[in-house]
Order: C-alpha cells, then structure tokens, then sequence
C-alpha cells in the first residue's frame, strides 16, 4: 500500500517538501486554496525573487537572529549554494549580487515559481485547490487533514502555511490555529522587515533618498547600520535600508529606538565642511534657506533648516562656524524618532510562530504529534534582508519533506513485518 504525504500551503516552503517528499518515494498530495502556487514568492524582491543567499552554514547561520541554532541541522545539509545548485537543476539560471544576494537571471520571480511547479508535476505531485480547515489526530499521531472541499487520510502531513504578513497571499495565520489545535505553542506573531512608522516626518512624506547611509539605535546603542535606499511616506519610513533596519528592532514594549540618516556618506567631516564653504561662498549673498540646493534634494531642506537652527533668512556669509559645525553634525546624522512598527500584514516576513522547543530541528516533526511536520514562515524562525527567509523556507521544507517521506517508509516496513497489523 502507498503511503501518503500532504502538504498544506503551495508557497516557497510546501512546494520544496512536496517535491522533496515525492523524490524520496512518497505519494504526495499539496493542498493550496490560491489558484497559483507561490503567490507570495511571486512578489518577493519586487518580482525579482531574491531565491537565496550564496553563503555556506556559518553565515547563513549568522544572519538568523531569531532561533537561529534551530536551523543548525538544516542549513548543515541544504544550505545557500545547495539551493543555487537546486535551481539551476531545475533550468533557472541565477545570478550573485551585492551582499551575495541570488536572484533569477531573468530577474523574473515567475521563473522560480514556475521550475517548481513544473517540477511537481513531473513528480506527479497531485495539486488540489482545497484550504485545510483541521487536523485530525489518533493515538498521538497524524491521521488525516479535513479540507473545505474534501478529507484526506495521511501518513504524514507538513504544515507549510506561512506567517500573517501579505494576507491578501493567502498568509492569514490559519496554520498556526491548526497546530495550536492540536497542542502546539505559538509564541507571538509580529511583523518583521516592516515599515516604521515615525510621526515626526510627516512634511518629508513622498521623499526617497538614495546612497545614503542609516544607522539605527536602540536605547542610544548602536544595532545596525548599512548604506542604500530609504522612503519618507506618510505613517514614517520605508525602502529596503529601514526593513532590515526592522528586523533588528524586536523591543518596542520595553525600548525605544531611533534613526540616524547620513546624507552624505562619501564624505568624510572635512570634506564636507569644504564642501559646504565652497555652496556658501557661492550663495554668499543669499538666505540660508536658499544656500542649499546644490547639495540636498528641494523636499528636505526646509526640514535641515529648521533642524539646525540657523535662521533661513540670514545671509550666508553671516553664518558663524559654530552654526556650520551644528549644521554638518546634521547632515552626517538627520534624526527619525521611530514610534512602533507598522503592523504584520505590512510586513516581509512574520517573526513568531510555532514554538520551536516543541519541534525536532532535524526532521521537523512535532514532539506532540508523530507524523506533523512543519516548514518554512509558520516557524518561531526569521532572518534579516538578502535571501536568508527564504533559504530557511527551502531547507526546513528539505528537511520536512525528506523525514516525512521517510517516516511512512519505515511504517510501510512495520506494516510489512507485521508490527502494526
């Protein structure tokens, strides 16, 4: 008799248990309510899909701040150059960026998408538009999943639903009301790599800056800092610096947390103040207000202005150099005062989930329910900026496919033997 898998969610994390499982044997069934697997990996990158990151374990281990120990045991036997290799496999030429980020040499998040289902279907991987409403358990094992439509017995089942950020993806959370249900914990979900929201920045809404470098505090210490691109919108902060800037504020109940934008990272102190005595002598004659067009964008100046405390109607050559040195202390570090985050459905990634205490870090089976199994977001387990969520979401489901597949071929040997019937 075949055994079965099923797995529940055609994102990133299903789609690689289910064609894991299916290598290894398994009749695999994946269940996805969406009519297109990968809705969210989709949209990742902005449609580029940054498939992974070209780092073997210790970086890839390093670039996980929550739970990263978890995913010693998967990262070890799938980790970022597998995952390129697995693609290519698939014909999906990639490509290496900066900070090693992989991304499809189409830049098309479709191609990714698309080699995944392609190869499901080679697999015969049967693909049922179903939502997986409960979890039905006997003697402390998995036994069969009830869906909107239909009920499915299972030998084993892989819970692979993802967090409650992009909801309109099909990420609502169900996932986890479903192992909760069946006796599991579920630590607290939040958005993380989210938006900031920063109420004092309102007059900067519609603003995006770009090469300039953000350092962000957290009760006054330094916690991250890097160079790129930053949004003014019009709850606060966006663009790809203030996300991975997110994932390392995970303290709002208890810290506060602050932004520092330099304006202009290419110069130093020095070469700065020269710059700006070159401007001023050639606005020598003019407001302040109007002294710094050649060197900031038109929609921050009168913000900067009225930061530094030099009147904006006092004629440039009348600047004394206390006020230039205050000035230039601002423009090295503009200040954003962050109030809280934005919330989860405005997220990247979910940061909470279930508890992973409760689950084996190498087969990703349940400790209270043989035969469950869980991958990818649905996991306590999120990383910074640069492929890393994703790269947990192909190894976790690597290894939830794999010990899924082999659990119900030593029930198989059991049955055969005569241990169970």
């Amino acid at each position: 008799m075949n055994k079965k898998v099923l797995v529940i969610g055609g994102g990133a994390a299903g789609m690689m248990a289910a064609i894991t499982a299916a290598e290894a044997g398994a009749v695999v069934t994946l269940l996805e309510p969406n009519e297109r697997l990968g809705k969210k990996l989709n949209i990742t990158g902005k449609g580029r899909c940054n498939v992974t990151n070209n780092a073997g374990l210790e970086e890839l281990l390093a670039n996980v701040p929550c739970n990263g120990k978890f995913l010693y045991s998967a990262f070890s036997r799938f980790d970022g150059r597998d995952a390129m290799a697995f693609f290519e496999s698939l014909g999906v030429p990639l490509k290496t960026e900066r900070g090693n980020r992989v991304f499809p040499v189409s830049d098309r998040a479709f191609d990714i998408s698309t080699a995944l289902e392609r190869r499901l279907r080679k697999l015969n991987v049967s693909i049922v538009r179903d939502r997986a409403t409960a979890l039905e358990v006997s003697n402390g094992a998995i036994q069969s999943v009830t869906g909107a439509k239909n009920y499915y017995p299972a030998d084993a089942a892989i819970l692979a639903t993802g967090g409650v950020s992009y909801p309109a993806t099909g990420s609502t959370g169900e996932g986890h009301l479903l192992a909760a249900s069946v006796g599991h914990t579920i630590t607290p979900l939040r958005g993380s790599l989210v938006p900031l929201q920063a109420p004092g920045c309102a007059e900067l809404q519609g603003l995006s800056l770009r090469n300039i470098g953000l350092t962000a505090f957290e009760n006054g210490k330094k916690i991250y800092a890097d160079f790129g691109e930053l949004l003014f919108t019009h709850f606060g902060v966006s663009g790809p610096l203030v996300l991975s800037a997110s994932a390392h504020m995970r303290h709002f109940d208890k810290k506060t947390y602050r932004l520092e934008i330099d304006l202009k990272p290419a110069l130093d102190l020095p070469q700065l103040d020269r710059r700006l005595l070159s401007d001023f002598k050639k606005y020598a004659n003019h407001d302040f207000g109007n002294s710094l067009n050649d060197l900031l964008p038109q929609k921050i100046i009168p913000a900067v202005v009225n930061r530094c405390g030099i009147p904006a109607h006092q004629k440039v050559h009348n600047i004394t150099r206390a006020q230039r040195e205050t000035l230039l202390r601002l423009l090295k570090g503009f200040s954003v005062e962050i109030t809280a985050p934005m919330p989860e459905s405005d997220a990247i990634v979910t940061s909470g989930g279930i508890k992973v205490r409760e689950v084996n870090p190498t087969t990703m089976e349940s400790k209270i329910v043989k035969g469950l199994h869980f991958a990818g977001e649905i996991l306590d387990a999120d990383a910074y900026t640069g492929g890393f969520n994703l790269q947990i979401a192909w190894a976790t489901g690597r290894a939830a496919g794999f010990a899924a597949a082999e659990n119900t071929k030593d029930t198989k040997r059991r049955e055969t033997q005569g241990g169970i019937l």
